[in-house]
């Protein structure tokens, strides 16, 4: 399959939401409160769905987890929004079997990380890929960079040796730097999206060329996040800029300790199933962090 054969089947763009992982309060996964919030999603129109990707606690999900909550993101999306899972880790071969198991399971995609704390060099990267688009062909990937959580950054040369590969098919932009995503965008063309990872800066990297997000706000305001995207697109850039202004603060305060710690806090405001969250991760500890969120919803008049 050649690239523009596979971007026509998969033209991945829109706001794609990091789903949370809602745990009961024994922690436990809460399979009905999975499926309330991913109706949620699919009723504000969202345009693809994210399971179990860093927002929803990838790493402190067992096997058996990972696999379920993929599939009851593709059972409730029944077709209504992509489904790409996250399969991504740091060991290669347990990421190519996510990343199979997630094809059988019926999703439309991988998201898969670089691979954290190894720090491989680029070719160690780049066989990283190869081996799970050639152990899993045909299924679209959607690479991530995210060099805070990862300490390597993908650079666009590495980014442009990965779209040798077919199966990569979009890349989830999480460096924060806007010149590395315009290199991207404007160096390989429509045929490969780029995705913001940071809905901080969602707008900025719209108007660099990005093809949507995957986005930890949209768990909160789903349809002002879509708004805001469907705005743009349509050439109401004003209207875009608005929604931007008016939620910017939420979108700060949802990272003022490790995500998705506020997230699941800003849900449970809303009276929306979320639990708490796994450790390592900790509840809000921070001075002044559930106040802070607490007042960004209260000015949305969510609260």
């Amino acid at each position: 399959m050649t690239k523009a054969e596979q971007s026509k089947r998969v033209p991945w763009k829109g706001v794609f939401t990091a789903i949370v992982t809602p745990f009961k309060e024994d922690s436990a996964l809460d399979e009905a409160g999975l499926q309330t919030l991913l109706k949620r999603q699919i009723d504000a129109g969202i345009h693809g769905i994210v399971p179990c990707g860093t927002t929803g606690e990838n790493p402190a999900l067992t096997e058996d987890e990972w696999a379920r909550v993929v599939e009851i993101a593709v059972t409730v999306a029944d077709g209504k929004s992509w489904v790409v899972a996250g399969t991504g880790t740091n060991n290669t071969q347990q990421s190519a079997a996510r990343t199979a198991r997630a094809k059988e399971l019926g999703a439309d995609g991988a998201l898969v990380i670089t691979p954290y704390y190894n720090k491989p060099t680029t070719e160690g990267i780049l066989r990283h890929f190869t081996h799970i688009a050639e152990t899993v062909p045909d299924f679209p990937m959607m690479v991530y960079n995210v060099p805070s959580r990862t300490a390597i950054n993908l650079s666009p040369d590495s980014y442009l040796r990965l779209l040798d590969l077919p199966e990569v098919v979009a890349l989830k932009e999480a460096s924060g730097n806007l010149a590395q995503v315009w290199e991207a965008t404007h160096r390989y063309g429509k045929l490969t999206p780029v995705f913001s990872g940071e809905d901080g800066i969602n707008l900025p990297i719209w108007e660099v060329g990005g093809a949507g997000a995957v986005s930890v706000l949209s768990n909160i305001i789903p349809d002002l996040v879509v708004e805001q995207y469907n705005a743009y697109v349509s050439g109401d850039v004003s209207r875009s800029y608005e929604l931007h202004e008016r939620f910017a603060a939420l979108a700060k305060s949802l990272f003022v300790e490790t995500s998705p710690t506020p997230a699941k806090h800003a849900l449970k405001r809303l009276g929306l199933p979320a639990g708490p969250v796994r450790m390592p991760l900790a509840p809000l500890s921070r001075p002044g962090s559930a106040e802070k969120i607490d007042g960004d919803l209260l000015e949305l008049g969510l609260i």
